[in-house]
């Protein structure tokens, strides 16, 4: 397969007006047929999949890799209301989206809901913003310090205010919250997360099934995701957390009645993930998985799409995801300390050409982690966080930090 070549890619995505009440799959079902949409509003998104905005990952041009493989929701990295609101150059350039992307849908971060506010706005009002989602659940000691990601929803009246300035500015744009089960376990936040979000409008809720301190250790309590959609049957929850494969996705959606999954890290270097994922939800076998050639292929395209977004410089943020794609394979050290170093496309080119295109994928190869793998850790938080959950508080803006999410 060439970079021309799209017979790795499954073009199908399919999004439309929201279907009625009798034609869309009952809440908290958990029928031997899986759910085909996920409602969102004003959007109907078929397959219920969606990917998690990831910082310094899920820019443009993995999205675009992303979409090509197939349907569902491409969420734009996180980032900072504060950096949008006083038109920080960075945060412009990250929050760009493709010509034909659609719907465009961002996750913002923020500590203070008057910045809040005033980015939402702005993403409907200036940049036709499709859907947008605030992140509670980044597990990050630089954030969760000052009070922000996972450890803001134990504040609850500031998370309220949070959600509430969001939903009341974002003029029907779905707005929708992604949480962790808490700060510990003596610290749980998710059940009352959840129903705050619920009440102030939000159009759904995304659970990540461990707590901050676990961050990506041990396994994700799937029933976790069960309890919360127990507590919340009129509002779409969506499972996150261990999905490495399609049929992943379809345990989850059985074993906990979710309305949907966001996928994260198990789609690293394996975008086409959301192809298998699509059949998975449509009721169709899985084809086989790429041989290393398609996958080579795969991460060429998505190079040039990082030049011609962002220029040969954007290379050195590809490196990672060059590494990831071949994660697993019989490469050798050697072709993976060569991808950490590349410059240019010459350099990638350079970099694979004596590879065999012919290797198939191994057996547990989609299962390998890749990106984080830390924890548990302690989690730093403010003087004083846990004494009062009721306490409403104003927290510094300018203690936002780009992280990847939780």
């Amino acid at each position: 397969m060439g970079p021309g070549d799209q017979s790795l890619y499954a073009q199908t995505v399919t999004i439309s007006a929201p279907a009625s009440a009798s034609e869309r799959p009952a809440p908290n079902a958990q029928p031997d047929e899986l759910p085909r949409t996920l409602r969102l509003g004003a959007l109907e998104l078929s397959p219920p999949v969606v990917l998690a905005p990831m910082a310094g990952v899920t820019d443009l041009p993995f999205r675009t890799m992303c979409r090509r493989f197939g349907a569902g929701l491409y969420v734009n990295q996180m980032i900072t209301a504060r950096g949008l609101v006083e038109g920080h150059e960075r945060t412009l350039k990250l929050a760009e989206f493709g010509a034909d992307e659609w719907p465009r849908s961002i996750q913002l971060y923020g500590t203070d809901a008057t910045y809040v506010e005033g980015a939402v706005a702005q993403l409907v009002g200036e940049r036709g913003v499709d859907h947008i989602d605030l992140n509670f659940g980044c597990p990050a000691k630089k954030v969760t310090r000052h009070g922000g990601g996972a450890a803001l929803p134990y504040k609850r009246r500031v998370f309220a205010a949070i959600v509430a300035a969001a939903v009341a500015n974002a003029g029907g744009v779905p707005v929708t919250v992604k949480f962790r089960l808490g700060i510990d376990d003596d610290h749980m936040t998710f059940l009352e997360a959840g129903r705050i979000a619920a009440d102030l409008g939000c159009a759904a809720v995304a659970l990540h099934a461990r707590t901050a301190e676990q961050h990506y250790a041990g396994d994700a309590r799937w029933s976790e995701i069960a309890t919360l959609k127990a507590a919340l049957p009129d509002t779409p929850v969506l499972g996150n957390g261990d999905i490495w494969e399609a049929a992943d996705a379809e345990a989850m959606v059985r074993q906990t009645g979710c309305d949907g999954v966001v996928v994260g890290r198990g789609c690293l270097g394996r975008p086409w993930l959301f192809r298998d994922l699509s059949r998975a939800f449509a009721g169709e076998r899985p084809l086989p998985p790429p041989n290393l050639g398609e996958v080579l292929d795969a991460l060429r395209e998505h190079a040039r799409l990082v030049v011609e977004w962002s220029g040969e410089n954007g290379l050195r943020g590809f490196r990672k995801h060059a590494v990831w794609y071949v994660t697993g394979y019989p490469v050798g050290p050697q072709v993976r300390r060569t991808l950490h170093e590349i410059h240019t496309l010459d350099d990638l080119d350079a970099a694979i050409a004596d590879i065999d295109r012919s290797a198939p994928m191994p057996a547990g190869a989609m299962r390998i982690p890749r990106s984080h793998t830390s924890g548990p850790h302690d989690v730093a938080l403010p003087a004083g966080w846990l004494d009062d959950p009721d306490e409403l508080l104003h927290l510094d803006p300018q203690s936002g930090a780009m992280v990847s999410g939780g």
